[in-house]
């Protein structure tokens, strides 16, 4: 006779938004496993069944935010840099808290929790490939894919990071300004 599922799906990603939001509003040294349980209306025991700890809990927010923002970027990819452009801000907007912990570094200070090396990569593969392909059709310049990958995240990045921290003018249009920007990088990168 099977056991019935005692710890499904739908609460371990409930547990993951939970902690996400918690840990941005919080930050990580107040938030507790029964803050957490609490907030999902389930037991601590079901976070540590699942998760273990508070360190593996940490990770694998970090880790879903990885794997949800790659799969933003795969479904942007035919649209060119152009369009993954617009899915990094797009996905950074809808999904502030995880932005935040997947980028700023709060996690690391407090608790063992960096992001799984093979999901965090895997994040930035449809940017390469999108780089390689322009440099392939010659619309970008010849260098190395991944180093040309990585100075324009660093731009879009930056870009996006200044206006969650509404640090700029108070009345930035701040998509008009990331739409500036993209042009900018693209015309920059031209062949």
């Amino acid at each position: 006779m099977a056991r019935p599922v005692v710890h499904t799906d739908s609460l371990r990603q409930e547990l993951l938004a939970v902690t996400a939001d918690l840990v941005d509003r919080d930050g990580p040294a107040r938030v507790t496993l029964r803050d957490v349980a609490a907030a999902a209306r389930t037991s601590t025991t079901a976070v540590y069944s699942l998760f273990g700890g508070k360190s593996q809990l940490l990770t694998a927010v970090v880790d879903d935010g990885f794997r949800s923002f790659h799969d933003s970027q795969v479904a942007a990819s035919p649209g060119g840099l152009q369009g993954l452009g617009v899915a990094y801000r797009t996905w950074a907007l809808e999904h502030q808290a995880l932005y935040r912990l997947m980028f700023g570094g709060a996690l690391a200070a407090y608790v063992d929790c960096q992001p799984s090396p093979d999901v965090a990569a895997d994040a930035m593969v449809p940017l390469i490939n999108a780089v390689a392909t322009a440099q392939t059709a010659g619309t970008l310049l010849p260098a190395p894919a991944e180093m040309v990958a990585v100075a324009i995240w660093g731009q879009v990045h930056g870009l996006v990071s200044l206006e969650l921290a509404q640090v700029g003018p108070p009345d930035a249009d701040w998509a008009a300004v990331y739409s500036s920007a993209l042009d900018a990088i693209a015309r920059g990168w031209a062949a």
